[in-house]
């Protein structure tokens, strides 16, 4: 299928969309004053380590302190990073796409002390409280593949699926024999030997530079970043099926044709300028898509529809019925609803950047075939996304359990912030809630009024004076009579709704 690559670029925003076959797929949205950190690598200063968490706090040069997991240690983190590196060893081949996980067994605190230079690379963005994380296992992405300074490791990207092309691609590495491990990336497939050996001793260069400015830097601080996300997007998404790539601005539109003319030659003519008056993004109708990917409910072509609710530590989707009755029976109206939901459910993780446990509800159904269909429907999607994803099987309740690479803030996090009036909790306490606590309150100050001449006045919002008056007027005035006094309000329009303040006067 066909697609497109539309680059819209303004002076502190850049978005990059990916469109495919007129649809929308795949969004990218980077804002000057938060850039992401992911990717870029750092002399870190180790400022804490903690032996109960297996963890340590470091010190990147950020405001906030980056997190070092264990698990993300190379054993021989002391070392010079490039000349630990034995280019006889054979290289370690995998089955996947990622080198094998590191199961270091060393406690941390033998591993790293408080006050020790290391060098880092960040993996995932600092996401609300929590900063950065950090690996010492570097990783260096290029057109045709990943560059491991720091291990040697031969992978395939798992979207290349022919044996024999899986196995020329390793014969041709394995010719290379790069300096440290190498991941070929699914451009890579029917890539020649030169190119694949350009690209390997191009980032092979850059490691050793990085190095060298490790060596030179004596305190906190970037050595490395990523490349700006235009570029990033055109190196990760740029394919035989992207036949247009859009630039609505003459500076980046040169930056990008000189950066495709470099490393991506045959895609040069490809690159055009968007000079027109209507916005790029209109052509597509993209801004109503990424509007509709902020609202909680999501409406189905069918009349059904899902909800998606991001929470801290997971997000979950219901998949509802709504609007449809279906035409035969209930197992086929549900089973309809389900497989479109499949659709819009991968559609949006990929819009919003979902990441972390995701949980999604089905709509029961009772056929196990019809699960088998949704399960089969949901795996197919998801195969498509670009992110790595991990489906566990349907529970009988319906639910299904997956995880999503998570590495950047979501859509929501991105463009939005927590509501300021509910503190972003998504509800506030009723009026008649905050009557009812004013009246508790002045019943525990009831003692304290006897023998005394002095009037109650409650300042509080309007919204609560006006319930009381028109719905509380009994409870009011009971209150009054245990306190022997009248109770007067004054409106205060700059309270919140739960506010309130009792004075004795």
């Amino acid at each position: 299928m066909s697609a497109e690559i539309l680059i819209n670029v303004r002076p502190q925003e850049t978005r990059v969309a990916y469109v495919e076959g007129g649809i929308l797929s795949d969004l990218k949205i980077e804002r000057k004053t938060s850039p992401t950190l992911v990717g870029s690598i750092h002399r870190g200063t180790v400022i804490r380590v903690l032996p109960g968490m297996q963890a340590a706090f470091v010190d990147i040069g950020l405001e906030k302190a980056a997190f070092l997991y264990v698990g993300d240690i190379r054993e021989d983190v002391d070392d010079n990073f490039l000349s630990s590196v034995d280019r006889e060893e054979p290289l370690e081949e995998g089955d996947d796409d990622k080198p094998h996980s590191h199961h270091v067994k060393t406690p941390i605190q033998d591993l790293v002390k408080e006050g020790q230079s290391i060098l880092v690379q960040v993996s995932k963005d600092p996401l609300g409280t929590k900063g950065a994380r950090l690996t010492t296992h570097l990783s260096l992405p290029g057109r045709f593949v990943v560059f491991l300074p720091t291990v040697r490791h031969l992978g395939i990207s798992r979207r290349i699926e022919d044996e024999a092309e899986r196995e020329r691609l390793r014969q041709l590495v394995q010719k290379i024999n790069p300096s440290g491990g190498v991941i070929v990336r699914t451009a890579g497939d029917g890539a020649s030997e030169e190119m694949l050996k350009a690209d390997i001793e191009y980032l092979d260069r850059l490691s050793k530079e990085i190095f060298k400015n490790y060596e030179k830097k004596k305190t906190p601080g970037a050595l490395h970043t990523e490349l700006d996300v235009e570029l990033r997007a055109l190196r990760d998404m740029m394919s035989e099926e992207v036949t247009s790539v859009w630039v609505d601005d003459i500076e980046i539109h040169k930056k990008v044709v000189k950066f495709v003319s470099q490393f991506m030659p045959k895609y040069k003519q490809n690159i055009v300028l968007y000079e027109e008056k209507k916005p790029l993004f209109d052509l597509y109708d993209i801004d109503i898509e990424i509007s509709r990917s902020m609202e909680r409910k999501i409406w189905l072509k069918s009349g059904g529809y899902i909800v998606i609710d991001e929470a801290e530590a997971l997000v979950v989707i219901d998949v509802n019925t709504g609007k449809f009755v279906g035409k035969k029976d209930l197992e086929d109206t549900i089973l309809k609803t389900n497989l479109e939901a499949v659709r819009e459910t991968a559609h949006q993780l990929r819009i919003r950047n979902c990441g972390g446990i995701i949980i999604i509800d089905f709509i029961d159904m009772e056929k196990e075939s019809h699960r088998e269909k949704v399960m089969e429907a949901l795996a197919e999607d998801l195969g498509k996304d670009r992110a790595r994803t991990n489906i566990v099987s349907m529970s009988q309740l319906g639910l299904v359990e997956m995880t999503r690479k998570r590495i950047r803030p979501s859509l929501i996090k991105t463009l939005c912030e927590p509501c300021s009036y509910c503190d972003g909790k998504g509800y506030i306490k009723r009026k008649s809630t905050v009557a009812n606590e004013i009246f508790r309150e002045l019943e525990r100050d009831a003692d304290m009024l006897i023998n005394k001449k002095t009037n109650v006045v409650i300042h509080c919002h309007g919204d609560v004076t006006d319930w009381i008056y028109e719905v509380e007027g009994e409870s009011l005035e009971n209150i009054e009579k245990k306190l022997g006094r009248s109770v007067a309000f004054k409106i205060e329009p700059n309270y919140h709704l739960e506010q309130y303040e009792i004075f004795f006067v």
